[in-house]
């Protein structure tokens, strides 16, 4: 694994999701520390991947203009469901896991297809260095992204509004 392939990166986010759902499902964590987390990394991930993965892997023809949409439309549908998630109070009511389980559905469903339709591709026609480079900025506007703590709730409500005026959510 290289620290700076945009894949492995990726990837290794992917795996961090999936541990964090698995930490807000446990009754015994601090689940509302955990859901923040996890929204802060999720609406990172989620921005720098469009601003800096997605256009260039379709520059490179690795992935073509309706992948991309429709990984930001999945992306707008997990802003959704963690909206609804950071929406509910009392981390110990059947609405909280409710909200997690529509989570953790919307996520499990793009991580599957993201890395079967996105990043398989870009392993095959990307070159190493040019994977590198996407790695760093993609990295570099994450962190930017959870510096201005991109997973606050009026910020996620801000992201799904735009989504929805943008078409990639019902309004």
């Amino acid at each position: 694994m290289s620290d700076t392939d945009v894949i492995d990166l990726i990837l290794d986010d992917h795996r961090r999701f999936e541990a964090l759902l698995r930490k807000v499902r446990n009754t015994e964590a601090d689940r509302a520390a955990v859901r923040d987390d996890l929204s802060a990394l999720l609406v990172a991930h989620a921005e720098a991947e469009e601003s800096e993965v997605y256009p260039n892997l379709r520059r490179t023809d690795a992935i073509d203009e309706d992948e991309a949409e429709h990984g930001a439309e999945e992306h707008a549908e997990g802003h959704e469901a963690l909206l609804a998630l950071l929406e509910v109070d009392d981390v110990d009511s059947e609405d909280f896991s409710e909200a997690v389980h529509e989570l953790s559905e919307a996520l499990s469903h793009h991580l599957d297809e993201e890395e079967r339709t996105i990043l398989n591709p870009a392993r095959e026609d990307v070159a190493q260095d040019i994977r590198e480079e996407l790695g760093r900025a993609f990295s570099a506007a994450r962190q930017g992204h959870l510096d201005d703590d991109c997973g606050d709730i009026d910020n996620v409500r801000r992201l799904v509004e735009r989504a929805q005026q943008r078409g990639d959510l019902p309004a």
